[in-house]
């Protein structure tokens, strides 16, 4: 029966494990629960009426959520190891009151102090198994810590990304080049740039899910209100005389298809066109579908 909790406790800290995994590590990074927790805390976020206020803060307080989790569940995951061995498997420091201590309390406090790498040693483990198995946990712990920082490191420069895409859409959006203007190198060399930002915006949704759920303040400065745009430059460029600009625009037209497939696939699964989908994703971040009717004139 020892050997049954211990597995289950051991069962709890692989499943975070594979979490931590998919969502920071895998190429197409799927976690499935931090991926519900950001879920749930979109959809939750949605629902209040100062919605840009309490939006604008779903992202950082999920990610603080997720990382909470996984050291919570680790913790307690490796508790459940120990505790069915307290206290005759660990030796206590003399004079130490930790033995008197219930056993589930001594094997939390034990597990904390192990993943936060702290080594107090006033409790240690005396069986071989335990001696190897302790040392697993400080090495999560700072696994854990180091992927919490990788993390954000990670997040903000794809949001950065996002976010110069929308200012330079919404600069674009204010000069409105006509179909002529942009039928020259120059605007075929300004679709290729263009196209190039989508692709990259792309592979940030697909790598960073997480930035989906950042809310990108004002309008001039959010992907969701400003894509519109750049289909409208891209049907623009399919229909100028140049093929050179012809050619861009066919390439910018298909990077906010693919873009525009990754969003319907992995958030917001209306199984529409990528018109449909760009509304759907600017109703979905609280922007009106003004500035998607406006780029599409």
């Amino acid at each position: 029966m020892k050997w049954l909790v211990s597995l289950v406790g051991a069962g709890l800290v692989m499943i975070t494990l594979r979490d931590l995994f998919h969502t920071l590590w895998h190429p197409t990074r799927h976690g499935g629960l931090s991926r519900l927790v950001m879920t749930a805390l979109w959809r939750l976020a949605r629902r209040f009426r100062a919605r840009r206020r309490v939006v604008g803060l779903v992202g950082p307080l999920a990610m603080v959520t997720v990382v909470s989790m996984w050291a919570v569940t680790v913790i307690l995951g490796w508790a459940i190891v120990y505790w069915p061995h307290m206290p005759e498997a660990f030796t206590f420091s003399p004079g130490s009151e930790a033995a008197q201590e219930p056993a589930l309390l001594d094997s939390v406090y034990l597990s904390l102090v192990t993943v936060a790498t702290l080594g107090l040693g006033d409790i240690a483990p005396a069986e071989s198994w335990l001696r190897l198995v302790s040392p697993l946990e400080a090495l999560v712990g700072f696994a854990l810590l180091t992927a919490t920082v990788s993390w954000v490191l990670e997040i903000y420069p794809a949001l950065t990304r996002r976010r110069v895409l929308a200012i330079r859409l919404a600069l674009l959006r204010d000069s409105d080049p006509t179909t002529q203007q942009i039928d020259c190198t120059a605007g075929a060399l300004l679709l290729d740039s263009l196209a190039t930002e989508v692709v990259r915006v792309r592979i940030d949704f697909t790598q960073y899910a997480e930035a989906y759920y950042f809310h990108d303040g004002e309008d001039h400065s959010s992907l969701a209100a400003m894509v519109g745009y750049a289909d409208a430059l891209a049907r623009r460029g399919q229909a100028a005389r140049r093929p050179e600009v012809r050619l861009a625009g066919d390439l910018l037209a298909g990077a906010l298809s693919d873009l525009a497939a990754i969003l319907d696939q992995r958030f917001l699964h209306t199984g529409g066109t990528s018109t449909e989908v760009f509304a759907a994703y600017a109703d979905d971040h609280g922007r009106s579908r003004a500035a998607l009717s406006k780029g599409a004139l």
